[in-house]
């Protein structure tokens, strides 16, 4: 909730006047502005919410604030925006199981029997196993689950959150037999026997069946995702796929004043969230935008569901698999462009990215300013990058690259590897880039998206002098990408995303100014606070 600023900036100065001109001067900053010239301040003025002035230290001269803020050299950025997370379900799973980080899946079976202790008679809920950071980098199975614990519903997905082990128990509840089957999706077996694994669209009978959390469980999942996002610098957040009720949800709480942070919401593509948002139109409030559909056209590299134009140099004959049938991606592009909403595509492999650009350059010629995404454009062939342009932005997630560029080149090979995680190739193409975690799937922190963004290494400094060097950004393109090309993939541009009179008055402090430190400095970066609307929703304890 609010707090004044007065309240709780106590270890900062303040000056107290007796006029009310304006609300908050925050001065002495290296304040980064990131307007067209990319100009940098050392003073804002905020009134009612947004900003009215911002220059030099002549601002305490010409305006008279309740607060003053010195910030003793601090820095200051706009407030940044995850252009591509899972907020709703992060918060979820602050009360399931968390895998991630484990070496092997006997490390996995331990947390399970951990959880199972202390939550007796609770369904096991959890998510973070990669198998691709085990020493036997394969699939589990559920045969040891089976064994161990056999009356308990588990359910555990991994770390992309494409595919899903369960035991028998829950394919028992989900009704899921030796003859199955879904379109887009895979039901793994071994010699014809079931292992657990369900990968994409095999998941969602696993969901329909399981115990669905209660509202409060979802409002207290929403403020432990806000109050994680807030200690990390964000001030809006893109969740990419949201079904109505959970819209409708987060707009009550916005509406009560329980739940603060700005949220770009995507319609997840079920009929039912269709049905009701393309008749009620778009909806845009002071904290909450619905303008866009959020759509699968694939999988996952890791867990092989990347839909790829050869296959998998791992698995033979395995090319992956479309999540949304490609003439369905078509006809619901013309849908949506008519009804004037955003379409925001998952694409991973390069046969998926080939696909919807095509798909999105015929339906297009319809809007001036579509301003469409491709969430992740993860593997583009070199000749296919051409379809991006002013239209199309790729909606890209850095530490994506340095999380799989360990094995990545096992599934794809040397020559597809050239079109892959080339971020700065897209941004040439496209003219901007959004930049998000794919938090839970990555860490919730910026911080560590400029990083990867800018240096494509992991915090261990591996591989030595960066991965694809090539396709790494500036620091200035990384600024860009979590604020104002952010906002303006969102159609926010106009109000936030840059520190410019009348805007949002939406800001983060940092401790060091990550556009001057040693690059490697930048994910230990601490944040000293978070400010919306003028008002501070974190403060760092210390």
């Amino acid at each position: 909730m609010r707090t004044a600023f007065s309240l709780v900036f106590s270890f900062l100065l303040f000056t107290s006047c007796s006029s009310d001109t304006a609300d908050l001067i925050i001065h002495n900053a290296t304040i980064y502005t990131v307007n067209k010239s990319f100009e940098t301040a050392t003073a804002v003025v905020v009134k009612d919410g947004k900003f009215i002035a911002i220059g030099g230290e002549d601002l305490l001269n010409q305006y008279k604030a309740r607060s003053v803020v010195d910030l003793k050299g601090f820095s200051v950025y706009p407030g940044f925006i995850d252009a591509h997370c899972h907020f709703y379900n992060f918060g979820l799973l602050q009360e399931q199981l968390d895998l991630s980080g484990t070496k092997s899946f006997e490390e996995v079976v331990d947390r399970v029997a951990s959880y199972i202790a202390t939550n007796p008679g609770v369904p096991v809920l959890g998510q973070g196993w990669d198998q691709n950071s085990w020493e036997v980098k394969e699939y589990p199975t559920k045969d040891i689950l089976d064994k161990r614990f056999p009356e308990q519903l588990i359910a555990l997905k991994r770390v992309d959150g494409h595919a899903l082990l369960v035991n028998q128990t829950t394919l028992d509840l989900a009704g899921i037999n030796s003859t199955t089957s879904v379109d887009g999706g895979v039901f793994v077996r071994a010699e014809g026997v079931l292992t657990g694994v369900l990968i994409d669209n095999a998941m969602d009978q696993v969901y329909a069946a399981l115990p669905k959390p209660t509202k409060q469980q979802q409002t207290t999942a929403l403020l432990a995702a806000q109050a994680i996002s807030f200690k990390n610098g964000l001030t809006t957040v893109d969740d990419a796929g949201l079904d109505k009720e959970q819209l409708q949800l987060i707009e009550s709480l916005h509406e009560e004043g329980v739940l603060d942070i700005r949220v770009y919401g995507m319609i997840s593509n079920t009929p039912e969230n269709l049905a009701y948002y393309l008749e009620k139109g778009t909806t845009q409030t002071e904290r909450l935008n619905i303008r866009s559909v959020k759509v699968y056209a694939d999988g996952a590299l890791g867990s092989r569901g990347a839909a790829l134009k050869k296959e998998y140099s791992d698995a033979p004959g395995n090319h992956g698999s479309f999540v949304t049938p490609v003439d369905q991606i078509e006809a619901l592009a013309y849908v949506l462009a008519k009804k004037g909403f955003q379409m925001n595509t998952h694409a991973i492999g390069d046969a998926a990215n080939y696909e919807v650009l095509n798909a999105y350059k015929k339906v297009l010629t319809i809007d001036a300013d579509p301003r469409w995404r491709i969430e992740h454009a993860q593997i583009v062939s070199l000749e296919d990058r051409e379809f991006f342009g002013t239209k199309i932005i790729p909606s890209i997630q850095p530490t994506h690259a340095t999380s799989d560029m360990f094995w990545a080149d096992e599934r794809l090979g040397d020559d597809r590897m050239q079109g892959a995680y080339a971020y700065k190739s897209l941004l040439d193409w496209s003219g901007r880039v959004a930049l998000g975690t794919d938090f839970p799937v990555e860490h919730v922190s910026p911080l560590k998206t400029f990083y990867a963004a800018v240096a494509r290494t992991t915090e261990e400094q591996l591989p030595e002098g960066g991965f694809q060097m090539g396709d790494a950004l500036t620091r200035m393109e990384a600024l860009k990408g979590m604020t104002l090309w952010a906002a303006y993939a969102n159609f926010e541009e106009e109000i936030k995303g840059s520190i410019e009179v009348g805007k949002l008055a939406d800001m983060v402090i940092l401790k060091q100014d990550i556009m001057n430190i040693d690059i490697h400095e930048v994910p230990q970066v601490e944040v000293i606070a978070t400010i919306v609307d003028g008002n501070i929703v974190y403060r760092a304890s210390n």
